[in-house]
C-alpha cells in the first residue's frame, strides 16, 4: 500500500514559464525563441544547459546570475513563488493529507527553493532540496534520501515527476512506485517514450493521483 507520496518540483508543482521569459529577456531574445531551444534540446536528450549555449555560446549561467542579482537586487530574476504554482497544486496535495497520505516535496533545486516553497505554506509535511542534500537525481543517493526522510519501505512510496530519466526509471530501480506527470516539455515528450511504461501512472494533472493510487494500493 502507499503510504507517501513524494513530488518533484520544476514542472510538477512549478511552472517554469515566468522564469524562462526572464532569462529570455534577460538574453535578448524572444520567450518563443528560448522554450523552442528548451524543447529542442529536451527532445534530444540534451542538458537544459545547452539550451542557453546555443544562443550565447561563452554564457557563464552563474556569473550572469549574479550579474542579474546585482542588476535588479529586489526583483524575483529566475527565482520562483507561490504565483508560480500550478493551479492544481494546493488542492490535490491537500487531498492526498486528507485520505491520510504523507506528502513530502524533494526535487533537485537549488538551496534558495527550500525558502520559496517552506513560504508557500503548502499542504506537505516536508520540504527537501538536491542541494541542501547534497545529492541531486538521477542518482540512487537521492532516492535513499527519499526514503529515508518518508519513513518508508520504498515500495510504500509513490514519487511523482515530469521526466523518465531523472524521476521514473531511478525511483522505480530504488523500489518505488511512480507517476509520470504530463506537464512540461519533459512531460509530454517522455509520456511517448517505450520508457514511459515503467511508470506505474500516466497522469495529466495532479487530480489523478489519488483516484490512480486507490486502483494500485
Amino acid at each position: 500500500m502507499i503510504k507517501a507520496v513524494v513530488f518533484d518540483v520544476g514542472e510538477t508543482l512549478i511552472s517554469e514559464d515566468r522564469i524562462w521569459t526572464a532569462w529570455a529577456r534577460r538574453l535578448g531574445v524572444s520567450p518563443f525563441v528560448l522554450m523552442g531551444l528548451i524543447g529542442g534540446t529536451a527532445a534530444l536528450d540534451r542538458s537544459l544547459n545547452d539550451a542557453f549555449l546555443l544562443l550565447r555560446p561563452d554564457l557563464d549561467r552563474e556569473a550572469e546570475e549574479l550579474a542579474w542579482e546585482r542588476d535588479d537586487p529586489d526583483g524575483l530574476r529566475n527565482h520562483f513563488d507561490a504565483d508560480d504554482l500550478y493551479p492544481d497544486v494546493r488542492e490535490a496535495l491537500a487531498a492526498l493529507r486528507a485520505a491520510g497520505l504523507h506528502v513530502i516535496i524533494a526535487g533537485n533545486q537549488p538551496a534558495r527553493a527550500y525558502n520559496a516553497l517552506v513560504a508557500m505554506d503548502l499542504p506537505v509535511d516536508s520540504v527537501h532540496t538536491s542541494d541542501g542534500w547534497g545529492v541531486a537525481k538521477p542518482d540512487p543517493g537521492f532516492f535513499a534520501k527519499v526514503a529515508a526522510v518518508s519513513g518508508r519501505e520504498p515500495g510504500e512510496i509513490l514519487y511523482v515527476g515530469d521526466r523518465v530519466d531523472n524521476d521514473v526509471l531511478p525511483a522505480a530501480a530504488a523500489g518505488m512506485r511512480t507517476a509520470l506527470l504530463r506537464r512540461g516539455p519533459w512531460g509530454y515528450l517522455h509520456a511517448e517514450r517505450p520508457e514511459a511504461a515503467t511508470a506505474d501512472m500516466i497522469v495529466d494533472d495532479l487530480h489523478a493521483l489519488l483516484p490512480a493510487l486507490r486502483q494500485i494500493t
